[in-house]
């Protein structure tokens, strides 16, 4: 097991910062991802960790001892890279045990490992064909092998299962999280897919403009998101933000209509801007009487009904309003574009059509308030107790 440690660790090129400041404290053992939008740095901080990539500043510690300058070959890590890397000349066998047999291992503990990894990949009858034979997902799932022979002190891995259709991938998933708990091996994991970084991961990683936005358990992102930036980002359908401002303790916004009384729950002084947040999942029809504890009836009109088999996404704007309907967002801004509709998830028998005005709730508990100007978290839910907010 090994301790991972990125103190202030930044990367520059030319006029770029790719990494600002990164400090990561990866315990024994864990699994960590790194997830934020294209172009945000996490390929460039899993780079430095390896070795490929020198930082700038800042130091990196690997079982205690500072590998900010050492080759990749001295700091034992194993990293499997999105693009495939094989020897076009060797068989897979051979791909496989080319580092063991590099650094001298008995030809019974070869077999053990080359056996070992074949089984969980499913390559057993692999083992004899050259690269050239194999698709893309059977290269890539020889490239993870390569690494698990290793049996490193540090996984590395960027994006290692892109390359694989989604019942492999799937499949993979599972075998990658079990393989890591089996071993104990520390490993930090590069994906855009926020589902592999919600199950798999101790700890996520959220990185924006190189900066890193919070570094929590997955739920702890998700139920408590630091700032605005990790609320839209975090989540598929993703939170959506209504923009207003308080005023003896009650928020209101000239939008979608919404009165809002928060002052038994958080305190904030008047003509603050506030962004409130919520979650699809938390926006109920106003006739649903399994909320606890909901907000007064808005009156909105359904935009675009999207069904998805156990559920139907229903897209609500303000009456006769022009705003039209956007699904696939920019990534890079993660917030701005969700302030002109609400989204909320409803059973598949719900009886909902575009054009229809229909009155919704929000559930209470599940209301986020946002400073408008820094996009820092205010409060994460309106049952709390009442408490004054920072200015």
């Amino acid at each position: 097991m090994t301790h991972l440690k990125l103190d202030n660790v930044t990367k520059e090129y030319s006029d770029v910062v790719a990494v600002d400041g990164m400090n990561l404290d990866i315990e024994d053992g864990e699994f960590i991802s790194l997830i934020g939008p294209s172009g945000c740095g996490k390929s460039t901080t899993l780079e430095t960790i390896s070795g490929l990539t020198k930082p700038t500043g800042g130091h990196i510690e690997i079982a205690g001892n500072d590998v900010t300058d050492a080759a990749p070959k001295d700091r034992d890590i194993a990293m499997v890279f999105q693009n495939i890397a094989l020897f076009p000349h060797m068989t897979v066998e051979e791909n496989l045990t080319f580092g063991l047999r590099l650094k001298n291992y008995e030809q019974e503990a070869i077999d053990d490992r080359v056996s070992q990894a074949a089984d969980i990949l499913q390559i057993e009858g692999m083992l004899d064909r050259m690269p050239d034979e194999l698709s893309g997902g059977q290269r890539q799932r020889v490239a993870i092998g390569r690494a698990i022979v290793m049996d490193p002190e540090v996984f590395l891995m960027d994006e290692p299962l892109a390359n694989l259709d989604a019942k492999l991938r799937v499949h993979m998933r599972t075998e990658l999280q079990r393989l890591q708990q089996e071993l104990d091996v520390t490993t930090v994991y590069v994906t855009h897919d926020q589902a592999e970084a919600m199950t798999m991961s101790d700890r996520i990683a959220i990185i924006n403009h190189g900066e890193l936005q919070q570094f929590a358990p997955p739920l702890e992102c998700y139920n408590e998101p630091a700032n605005l930036f990790v609320a839209g980002f975090v989540g598929s359908p993703s939170m959506r933000f209504v923009q207003g401002e308080v005023n003896d303790g009650i928020l209101t916004d000239s939008k979608f209509g919404i009165t809002l009384d928060t002052s038994s729950s958080v305190k904030i002084e008047d003509n603050r801007q506030i962004s409130l947040g919520i979650r699809p999942e938390d926006v109920y029809l106003a006739n649903n009487e399994t909320v606890g504890n909901a907000t007064e009836p808005i009156a909105l009109e359904v935009d675009v009904v999207q069904p998805l088999g156990d559920k139907l996404m229903v897209y609500l704007r303000a009456p006769d309003s022009d705003l039209t309907f956007e699904s696939d967002l920019d990534e890079t801004d993660q917030t701005t574009s969700k302030t002109d509709q609400l989204l909320m998830a409803v059973d598949p028998s719900a009886d909902i059509e575009a054009g229809q005005q229909i009155d919704i709730v929000l559930d209470r508990s599940q209301i986020h308030l946002f400073d408008s100007a820094s996009g820092d978290a205010l409060v994460h839910s309106l049952e709390q107790k009442a408490e004054s907010v920072p200015s």
